[in-house]
């Protein structure tokens, strides 16, 4: 039990939005009900502990999200970072999806290797990116960079963005790397063996 606990805690950070009991499931190769057990203890230990998270559910979803009672903290927190210029992990963010949206934050932290919530909320806060459902996914949502960017950046389109196409076609191969082929085979040596 205390594997899967710690899996569902570790994908709910990850995710950072609302995820379905089902997807979990599936994410993780177990049953529904193993799932609604090891969130019930999460649950529990979240509230017996000494700690600032807890879990909100919205019928057959669930988010991890902060305790209501570090609001204030969280509210300093913003407006310190709105009051300061971008951070370096706020511009990566930006960069990216001005580059690759629309895209998803899954997406995004695979890229980033880091969970990027924080991130995506101060840029929106800001109004320099924007969030819109996923008209393929009901229950995902898609980043693009708002029209506030476009302006203070002086470009009338993402496309005009320095080297636009050359990060569209890496962008292109992350998404599609079955597109790409299998990496070239090592030169032979006088043998006929490949070298390293």
């Amino acid at each position: 039990m205390a594997e899967i606990i710690a899996k569902i805690e570790a994908l709910l950070f990850i995710y950072g939005d609302a995820i379905g009991l089902k997807k979990i499931a599936q994410t993780l190769k177990a049953s529904e009900e193993d799932v609604e057990a090891a969130l019930k203890k999460l649950a529990e230990e979240l509230k017996a502990g000494n700690r600032g998270l807890f879990l909100v559910y919205d019928k057959e979803k669930v988010q991890l999200t902060t305790k209501p009672d570090f609001s204030s903290l969280l509210e300093t927190v913003m407006k310190e970072e709105l009051r300061e210029n971008l951070t370096p992990a706020a511009l990566e963010t930006l960069s990216i999806v001005a580059y690759a949206g629309p895209m998803t934050r899954a997406e995004l932290d695979y890229i980033r290797g880091v969970n990027s919530s924080f991130s995506l909320r101060n840029l929106s806060i800001r109004g320099l990116v924007e969030r819109y459902p996923d008209p393929k996914r009901g229950n995902v949502y898609l980043y693009k960079p708002n029209f506030e960017l476009l302006k203070f950046l002086g470009v009338a389109r993402v496309e005009d963005l320095p080297d636009y196409e050359k990060f569209q076609s890496l962008i292109s191969k992350l998404r599609n790397p079955a597109e790409v082929g299998p990496p070239p085979a090592a030169p032979e040596t006088s043998a006929g063996l490949p070298t390293e």
